[in-house]
């Protein structure tokens, strides 16, 4: 199924689903950050989707993160809250969404890391190496987020 990601576009269709959605910055121990290279749009984004009525919101991003990459996490943070309105996801079977999204911080506590269905390919890159993939801008606000060590977390 493909995915279109709209931001602040009169064009975007209107949105006919509200999602809860988690995703999490996950480091290992040289502060690289995982991404993952998504199949439905071919952009790199950081793991994470929408949270099932027997999950928490921090359960929902360990879920994902685990499904997505192999790897088992332990969240240590939070990032923020990504609530923005102008940011609208179209699939190809019809459903376009407003997503509510939790922004966790996690360190990696086991698993292996493999491609799963979601993605064609996954690394852990270094922040320098952020900016020269392509990535929708909102999930380059919350990788931003995190590497300015914010006091508090985003709220938006």
């Amino acid at each position: 199924m493909a995915r279109t990601e709209y931001y602040d576009d009169p064009a975007a269709p209107e949105p006919n689903n509200m999602v809860v959605a988690a995703s999490a910055v996950v480091t290992d121990d040289e502060g690289r950050i995982l991404l993952q290279r998504r199949r439905d749009n071919d952009l790199w984004a950081l793991p994470g989707g929408g949270m099932e009525m027997t999950d928490s919101l921090p359960g929902t991003a360990v879920r994902e993160v685990k499904e997505e990459t192999g790897l088992d996490v332990e969240i240590t943070g939070l990032v923020g809250t990504y609530t923005d309105p102008r940011h609208v996801i179209a699939y190809s079977d019809g459903e376009v969404r407003r997503q509510f999204n939790v922004c966790f911080t996690a360190r990696v506590v086991g698993g292996r890391l493999t491609i799963s269905d979601e993605s064609t390919e996954l690394r852990f890159a270094r922040p320098a190496e952020i900016d020269q993939l392509p990535m929708h801008h909102t999930q380059r606000l919350r990788i931003r987020h995190f590497l300015e060590h914010r006091e508090r977390p985003y709220l938006g």
